[in-house]
């Protein structure tokens, strides 16, 4: 755990062959990171700008597209699970997650058939499977916990969507007898690109919506008290250059939460990042800021709308150029 006294873990948002072998063991090993995330678009940057998937490329032949991507999605996860066990072992995370199909997301019976698959081929206890939240995954996110398969909720930008996930591993918990380990994947810097050129125009504070919506949900989680239930903040990389790289890892530092981000970013807030608390966040305090938004004519719940159809469609699109290209 990277700050203990806080139960803070920071998870690295990034999965590459050659790095699993090499620059990964090295920051867990020097206590820096104790988990690691994955989704579509960052296999699809490793697989297809990696050497060091074409050797077992060429064994694959007699696949299908997809049948390739998850052999050579499993194998990392497997490689990088394995890497992580020793903190598993230890009560200190040790989680690597994979994100079931995209185009599944409003299919709560094939997403639950996939994650059950998924998890028993990787066959590792310290594997979280991701689900988007959408109506379907949330159905999804009951039966997989109720089974003891540790879930990533993904792609959470309201606080409706992280209510019902939590609800929902409430009740998968129940039906299942058995605590299970979950986090509530809230994005945070997007929402902030969506809207800081329009606030800067308007001499309204930038890059911290995202931070106080992300403030709002946390408080909501943590009130609920779901057992195994984090928030993990991600979607935590500076796009800004006015903005300090570790920004949004310093702003939504937080007791019994989760951060994963970009390697580069990491080592910024390892480097320069300060290692205090910095919510919860007055309510008082964010709901000002987003008046001020309101009064500007601005929608702010159509915004986050746009913003949970257009992760959807990233992920969909990177999914599809990984399987048009294998």
């Amino acid at each position: 755990m990277y700050i203990k006294d806080l139960k803070f873990s920071l998870w690295a948002d990034f999965i590459e062959r050659e790095y699993l072998d090499n620059e990964f063991k090295d920051l867990i090993n020097s206590g820096v990171v104790n988990g690691a995330t994955s989704n579509p678009a960052i296999f699809k940057n490793a697989i297809l700008n990696s050497l060091a998937y074409k050797e077992q490329l060429l064994t694959l032949t007699d696949l299908t597209p997809k049948e390739k991507y998850e052999a050579l999605a499993i194998y990392d996860i497997q490689k990088a699970a394995d890497i992580l066990k020793p903190l598993y072992d230890a009560g200190d995370d040790g989680y690597v997650s994979i994100e079931v199909d995209p185009y599944f997301c409003d299919d709560a019976d094939a997403t639950i058939a996939e994650g059950k698959r998924l998890f028993k081929e990787i066959g590792r206890e310290n594997v979280m499977i991701k689900i988007p939240a959408t109506n379907a995954g949330y159905k999804a996110m009951s039966e997989l916990t109720s089974c003891s398969i540790p879930v990533n909720a993904t792609l959470i930008f309201k606080k409706d969507q992280a209510i019902s996930c939590a609800k929902a591993f409430q009740d998968g918990i129940s039906r299942g007898n058995k605590v299970i380990d979950t986090v509530i994947s809230v994005f945070v810097s997007r929402i902030d690109r969506a809207l800081d050129k329009q606030l800067a125009k308007n001499n309204i504070e930038v890059a911290l919506c995202g931070i106080y919506n992300s403030a709002d949900i946390y408080k909501q989680i943590q009130d609920m008290s779901i057992d195994g239930c984090r928030v993990l903040f991600a979607s935590t990389g500076v796009k800004d250059n006015s903005l300090e790289a570790h920004y949004y890892i310093e702003k939504l530092l937080a007791y019994n939460s989760v951060n994963t981000a970009p390697i580069d970013t990491i080592k910024a807030f390892e480097k320069d990042g300060t290692c205090s608390s910095a919510l919860p966040i007055s309510s008082k305090v964010i709901q000002e800021h987003f008046n001020k938004i309101s009064s500007l004519g601005i929608d702010f719940e159509s915004v986050l709308d746009k913003q949970i159809f257009d992760g959807l469609e990233s992920f969909k699109d990177a999914f599809k150029e990984i399987l048009e290209s294998l």
